[in-house]
């Protein structure tokens, strides 16, 4: 007490200073219509920038749970486009022949024709990345916990990223498309004819789709798309655009370098894709290997 009351004692003469300031400001604002109008108005202004500085930073700090709503709604979005890619293959297929096979069979046939989703998109972000080794991998931030396990595609908003091969708890790293080891079947849109696309090292952007049989019609600007050969990622996911191709004298088959749609430099947002029927199939290419 004895401290605050000689700090008091020692800056009293600011102590008065203020005081006199305050009362000098109430009686111009009561006593001055102008000087009123103009501390009302600055006041005003002030609150204003105070109140878009207060806006500006809460906005921000809710960008997050928008963005993850976003991406929420967009894999359901996605799960809604592959459910109507199936039943434009299960429309298009010939109904002469399914009323012949399934006409004492009702049961089968609408199990055909009302199937759910085969494929659930998972939402995620990358919370670490490489693209400058021959073997590069990402970090997502799910884990088991989440329903992440080994053998699930990656994909950006944009296109395929990579493949699960590790999974935590909490977290799960990814084989990068940027991996000299990495192997997708990919396919030339609206056509049968596909191939595995790699990375050979070198410029991220573009990748290598092989083994495209020679009488294959294709040119340069069409579109590169996952086949849905494998249990990992459905048909038609965007892989990206064909840059340049070339095919040796005494060679069969065509090469195609691709240029990525995903920007691996800037992954961010994305969707891990969980194929619920994976296991069936798994157990099936083993049944098979046994009998070679």
């Amino acid at each position: 007490m004895q401290k605050l009351l000689a700090f008091i004692v020692a800056k009293r003469h600011w102590f008065l200073f203020v005081f006199c300031e305050i009362i000098a400001f109430v009686l111009i604002y009561h006593n001055n219509a102008y000087q009123r109008n103009m501390i009302l108005s600055s006041a005003n202004a002030i609150t204003g920038r105070m109140m878009s500085a207060s806006s500006a930073i809460f906005t921000y700090f809710d960008l997050q749970k928008a963005n993850q709503e976003l991406l929420e709604r967009n894999s359901l979005l996605e799960m809604e486009v592959l459910r109507l890619h199936e039943l434009i293959d299960d429309k298009t297929t010939d109904k002469t022949i399914f009323s012949q096979v399934f006409l004492k069979d009702t049961v089968l046939a609408d199990t055909i024709l009302k199937r759910s989703y085969t494929y659930q998109y998972l939402t995620a972000r990358a919370i670490s990345n490489s693209v400058y080794t021959q073997t590069n991998y990402f970090m997502i931030n799910k884990g088991s916990k989440d329903g992440i396990h080994p053998d699930m595609g990656v994909v950006s908003p944009r296109g395929i990223a990579g493949i699960i091969t590790t999974v935590g708890d909490r977290f799960a790293m990814a084989m990068s498309l940027l991996h000299v080891k990495s192997k997708v079947s990919c396919k030339i849109q609206n056509t049968h004819f596909f191939g595995p696309l790699s990375w050979k090292g070198g410029d991220v952007r573009y990748g290598y789709l092989e083994e495209i049989a020679a009488h294959a019609t294709f040119q340069v600007g069409d579109t590169i798309v996952t086949s849905g050969y494998s249990d990992l990622f459905p048909p038609g996911v965007m892989v990206g655009i064909v840059e340049s191709y070339n095919k040796q004298e005494d060679d069969n088959f065509y090469s195609l370098k691709v240029r990525f749609a995903t920007d691996f430099q800037s992954l961010n947002a994305l969707y891990v894709i969980d194929n619920r029927l994976q296991n069936e199939q798994k157990e099936l290419e083993r049944e098979a290997k046994k009998n070679d």
